[in-house]
């Protein structure tokens, strides 16, 4: 069995508490040089612009040293480079360290905050941010909450330890629940629990529901509900698809407060906008520390605004 030619570390230190962006040349390929794959690669960076990376000596080796332009191709070969970061509209609010020891580190995320870089989200992300608040470069997430969702996200110190922890995630043995404001209808019988097929494809905004072998669960329950018509839901899920309980939700009739794609698809949340935020919360993460054995469990100290204020959340205030 052929070996996979190990990782070395990154010759480049985070900038801004984003990690350089690591490029592996293809084992196969008609290139001459790096500089021609990159070119291809990185067509979308725009014209010149891995030119002038490679003219300002911002392409690197695993030793550290500038790459040149007709360096020759070498399949296999690794390369680092820090990526043009986008100008961001910073997220106006506090992200709040919920426990922090040697292994771990658990935050109650705001609204509105990207869990870790990707796309037009990098140094406004919780993850770029703790690493520059904390001085842990090492920091990764165990897994993640999307960017219009509040509440807890876990995050592990240590590299060798990483895997432990994401594994409770994918073995499903971290206890979550969350925390929902919808419309009530008297009719829905509850609790519930449903379970469905949910298909996310890349480059589509939504999820949906299709027929097959179930992959999503999500237990719904009646906390409250009032006479303006809202109700407080719990939903206690044991799986982890992409916009899980927004779906599960939507298909119940009960679309959550604030969802820009769910029922309708009004498009993403334009940047800077920060009023009336999707009403989800990650309210409790419970576990035992697969490295220490200790039992686990955090509380977020967030409400949702459309129960607890909701003329405020109504006016986007």
């Amino acid at each position: 069995m052929r070996r996979k030619t190990p990782i070395p570390p990154p010759p480049l230190p985070q900038r801004d508490g984003v990690d350089p962006v690591r490029v592996r040349l293809p084992g196969e390929g008609a290139w001459a040089t790096v500089r021609e794959h990159l070119v291809e690669r990185l067509s979308g960076a725009g014209p010149g612009v891995v030119d002038a990376m490679f003219d300002a000596g911002r392409i690197v080796g695993a030793d550290g040293r500038a790459v040149a332009a007709d360096a020759a191709y070498r399949p296999g070969m690794f390369v680092w480079f820090h990526r043009e970061l986008p100008d961001e509209v910073p997220v106006p609010f506090p992200l709040e360290v919920v426990h922090r020891d040697e292994h771990i580190v658990v935050v109650d995320k705001p609204h509105f905050l990207a869990t870790t870089p990707r796309g037009g989200h990098v140094t406004e992300t919780a993850l770029a941010r703790l690493r520059r608040e904390l001085g842990i470069p090492t920091l990764t997430a165990a897994h993640r909450l999307d960017r219009l969702t509040a509440g807890l996200v876990l995050f592990t110190v240590r590299p060798g330890e990483r895997g432990a922890y994401q594994t409770l995630f994918g073995d499903r043995r971290v206890r979550k629940e969350c925390e929902a404001v919808a419309p009530y209808d008297p009719g829905l019988a509850l609790p519930r629990t449903v379970r469905s097929r949910i298909v996310k494809e890349r480059g589509v905004l939504t999820a949906r529901e299709v027929a097959g072998e179930v992959n999503a669960v999500t237990r719904v329950e009646l906390r409250e509900h009032r006479a303006d018509g809202l109700a407080r839901y719990r939903l206690l899920p044991t799986t982890g698809q992409t916009h899980q309980l927004r779906v599960h939700l939507n298909a119940l009739g009960v679309p959550i407060l604030g969802d820009p794609l769910y029922p309708v698809v009004s498009g993403p949340v334009p940047p800077g906008d920060f009023r009336r935020p999707l009403q989800l919360l990650a309210r409790t993460l419970e576990f035992t520390d697969p490295v220490t054995g200790r039992e686990h469990r955090f509380d977020s100290g967030r409400t949702l605004g459309a129960w607890s204020s909701p003329g405020a959340w109504a006016a986007g205030q």
